[in-house]
This record gives structure tokens, C-alpha cells and sequence, in this order.
């Protein structure tokens, strides 16, 4: 896990507007508020599978593609359920695209961080999901408010589905 990074979060590029579908613009993020939203971890995976249709990385062509855009949506799934469950709830999705990287950070107003719980017991009911991030993604990361206080954005990246 990365704890730096060369990264403001939230300021790769300007917000989706919504638009025809079409291939990113290079720092293109979509900002998703779950702030007192119900059913949280469905509608943030909803949101990330349709930034993926109109990026045109969904429907995918092959397995490899499908196997990857289901990566990602598992990715959100895990992050937004941890800032549900240790980080008194998500703030914020965002999910932004550089090259073939996407990004996915949720923000929170928790204090903690989060870890892949070791000894990792596969057998154990509960505590895989930052393992899973952790398997599934090039790199990811905890950057702090900057204001200080609580606060918190929990990042992580992937290769695109492409």
C-alpha cells in the first residue's frame, strides 16, 4: 500500500457532463455523492458500470475485458462498503481515467486506516475486502484530509478495461 502520491485528490479533470459516449479525455473524473443516499454500494456500482458504458469499456469484447470491468466494480464494491462499516459511511465516488489506468477514491470522514487484515485466513468470515483490493489493483492508497481534522480519500488503481 502507497501512502503518498504525486496527487491532489479530485483534480484530474473537469466532471462528466454527461454527454455521448466516447473514450475519456485524458484526467476525465466523475463525481458520484453518497452523503445520506440510500442503498450506497449498489448505486455506486451503477455509476461506475455506466461511466464504463459510455467510456466504451462496457460491453466488453472479450473475457478478458469482462473480467476486468467486473474487477473494477468489485473494487468499488469493497471500498465504499468499508467506509460504510469502519468510516461512518462514504462521502464521495469518484472515478477517473488517465491513459489505462482508472482511478476509484472514496471519500470519507473517518479517522482510521484501512489494511488488508493479516494474517489473511481466507476461511474466516469477514475483514477480506482489503485483501481483495489489494490482490486486484496496481497500486492504492489513504491520503488525508489536507485541512487536516478527519478525513480521509481512499484510493486505488487499475488497469482499464480495454
Amino acid at each position: 500500500m502507497s501512502t503518498t502520491r504525486p496527487y491532489s485528490p479530485g483534480d484530474r479533470g473537469p466532471e462528466s457532463d454527461g454527454a455521448s459516449p466516447a473514450v475519456p479525455a485524458a484526467g476525465q473524473v466523475r463525481r458520484l455523492r453518497l452523503n445520506g443516499a440510500s442503498g450506497i454500494v449498489p448505486s455506486a456500482r451503477d455509476f461506475t458500470r455506466q461511466a464504463l458504458y459510455d467510456w466504451g469499456w462496457l460491453p466488453a469484447a472479450t473475457g478478458d475485458q469482462r473480467a476486468a470491468a467486473e474487477d473494477v466494480l468489485l473494487v468499488v464494491s469493497e471500498l465504499v462498503t468499508n467506509a460504510c462499516l469502519h468510516a461512518e459511511g462514504p462521502e464521495e465516488l469518484r472515478v477517473g481515467v488517465v491513459g489505462k489506468v482508472l482511478r476509484l477514491e472514496v471519500v470519507d470522514l473517518g479517522t482510521g486506516s484501512p489494511a488488508p487484515r493479516t494474517p489473511h485466513r481466507a476461511g474466516r468470515p469477514g475483514g477480506h475486502g482489503m485483501f481483495i483490493v489489494q490482490r486486484l489493483c496496481l497500486d492504492w492508497g489513504v491520503v488525508r484530509n489536507p485541512e487536516g481534522g478527519t478525513g480521509k480519500t481512499v484510493w486505488a488503481e487499475l488497469a482499464a478495461p480495454a
